[in-house]
């Protein structure tokens, strides 16, 4: 491996020789490595942490650091972050809790921007990003291809549903709608669907307009939730099936 001299790496680390560990980085006795890992220089990673693949992590971040909780006794508590995710400059990702399941956990292809924080038992899907200083009090999901807007910090419990894109400075304290486009103008509020950003996931002119009529009808509507669920339950699409189910199991409300 490449391994510059002032990093202090402990012998019962596992780190691939296909690995480059720079310039005053530490990593901890039971930290695991994947292949081909890059970390720039000045990164802490500690803890019962599993990093894969072909993660680039910038300097001065740290992963697997015990959680920022006044309950958190030195339990074994873990860190797992997938492949192929860049991780910038001042990242912290702490590990998890006895109390909220013992993993923090982050996806892969994701990208952390400066600043961003992941609290304890969080867990991130993949292809989602995170802006400068985005933060994820304990116990938030983040699903799948999620963009978190910067200085977004997000309540704990919350849950942010698949392809959302959240705009910069909201502060969510509710759950958001999946392929929804939500932001704060003195109050947070859902604008309609993500619609540019599905459509470079590959989303057909057809799957937007299904959602945007589910969107209508949830958002701009006369109905309050409850009859526009009763609407969008007897509509086609596994689109609108995977709304509805997110809306049924939301416990601390939508942001409409």
């Amino acid at each position: 491996m490449s391994l510059h001299p002032t990093a202090v790496v402990a012998p019962e680390a596992v780190v691939p020789a296909s690995c480059f560990v720079g310039p005053f980085c530490t990593i901890g006795p039971e930290v695991v490595l994947g292949e081909d890992c890059r970390l720039i220089s000045h990164v802490v990673v500690d803890g019962r942490t599993r990093i894969g693949a072909r993660n680039v992590i910038y300097p001065f971040t740290s992963i697997g650091v015990p959680p920022q909780d006044l309950k958190y006794a030195g339990e074994p508590t873990e860190t797992v972050v997938g492949d192929d995710n860049t991780i910038r400059e001042s990242v912290t990702i702490s590990r998890g809790t006895v109390g909220g399941g013992g993993v923090t956990r982050l996806g892969s292809k994701c990208l952390l921007m400066t600043c961003a924080h992941i609290g304890h038992d969080c867990q991130v899907g993949s292809h989602c990003i995170l802006a400068n200083a985005a933060t994820l009090a304990g116990h938030v999901i983040i699903e799948d291809y999620v963009t978190l807007g910067a200085f977004c910090p997000v309540h704990q419990h919350c849950i942010v549903g698949k392809y959302a894109f959240v705009g910069g400075g909201t502060i969510v304290t509710k759950d958001v709608l999946p392929f929804s486009l939500t932001a704060s103008r003195r109050e947070n509020k859902a604008f309609g669907i993500n619609k540019i950003g599905l459509a470079r996931r590959g989303f057909s002119p057809q799957r937007l307009q299904t959602l945007q009529k589910a969107f209508r009808l949830l958002l701009t509507s006369k109905m309050n939730t409850t009859q526009a669920l009763e609407k969008l339950r007897s509509m086609d699409g596994d689109d609108v099936a995977l709304l509805t189910a997110f809306i049924g199991r939301s416990e601390r409300g939508i942001i409409k």
